[in-house]
């Protein structure tokens, strides 16, 4: 519980301090740089050594890529017959394809499942929903753009990522029975600032306005996201035999909220930012209802 509470408290101070404390210019962008260069980096080297790989593994990868992939198939078929414009549905594919499983994932998985569940959900993140957004992401936003993506950009953004490097250092260290006592015991505090720091950046971007225009685009998006994927990814994995704590995690992240890279990156290919912001923020408050009911459902 105290875990749960955690949460709610780093959002709602962050949504707080936004609205009435005048935060110094830069202050996201400079919590996003130690969440994503340091932060989730370490917490990588801690976690990713004392993983218990098996076969199951994969399900937390597929469940992502089924998501995504869902969402480029179901929405781009949907878009033309609902007079969308390519704008509109290159942006719900991007924020209701990619869920936030590394900001809100986290923390909602140590909450619910403690140091285990946190590992599962790095390994679904790192390896399934990252390598997703740097490449078929990006393929997403160039094409409903206009714009021809680039190879080389792809694979140089993957390679470079600081999180993946620390995920291929923690896979080479499990190997090799993982690090020291004394080296583990400084890695755990740095990796410990992620949740409270992700949430606070969370609730300081949080927008919700949403114009009569654009609440039947984030019904559907939404519905796809935080519904109709999740389902689809739970019968996957029980008709693969799935089970236990592998199918939870990877259930639960799918049905994630949107991804707030995924708006930003949106925003960056002039993908309709004011609909992927509105369907971010009301998708982030709908998860922290449809995650922890999830996981009753599932008997987590």
């Amino acid at each position: 519980m105290s875990a749960m509470l955690l949460l709610f408290v780093c959002l709602i101070l962050g949504m707080l301090v936004a609205r009435f404390a005048k935060p110094p210019a830069g202050i996201v962008p400079s919590i996003n740089w130690w969440v994503l260069n340091v932060a989730l980096p370490v917490l990588a080297l801690e976690l990713i050594p004392k993983v218990q790989f098996d076969p199951q593994l994969w399900f937390p990868v597929a469940a992502i890529g089924l998501t995504f992939g869902g969402a480029w198939l179901s929405f781009g078929l949907l878009g033309p017959r609902l007079g969308w414009s390519r704008e509109r549905t290159g942006a719900l594919i991007l924020v209701c394809g990619l869920g936030n499983t590394a900001y809100m994932g986290y923390p909602l998985m140590q909450a619910l499942h403690g140091k285990a569940g946190l590992a599962l959900a790095v390994v679904a993140d790192q390896i399934g929903t990252f390598p997703v957004l740097a490449s078929a992401g990006i393929v997403v936003a160039s094409i409903y753009s206009g714009r021809t993506p680039s190879p080389r950009l792809i694979v140089r953004r993957i390679v470079t990522f600081p999180a993946f490097i620390a995920l291929v250092i923690g896979l080479i260290a499990g190997r090799f029975g993982g690090w020291p006592e004394w080296l583990d015991g400084v890695f755990g505090p740095i990796g410990a600032t992620l949740t409270p720091l992700a949430l606070f950046s969370v609730g300081l971007q949080f927008r919700f306005h949403p114009g009569g225009r654009q609440l039947a685009a984030a019904g559907w998006g939404l519905g796809w996201k935080l519904l109709l994927a999740p389902l689809l990814c739970w019968v996957m994995g029980t008709a693969a035999g799935i089970g236990g704590l592998v199918l939870v995690v990877g259930v639960l992240q799918a049905a994630m909220a949107p991804m707030v890279s995924a708006a930003i990156l949106a925003d960056e290919y002039g993908l309709e930012p004011a609909l992927a912001n509105t369907v971010l923020g009301a998708g982030i408050v709908l998860s922290l209802v449809t995650i922890p009911l999830g996981n009753l459902l599932l008997g987590g």
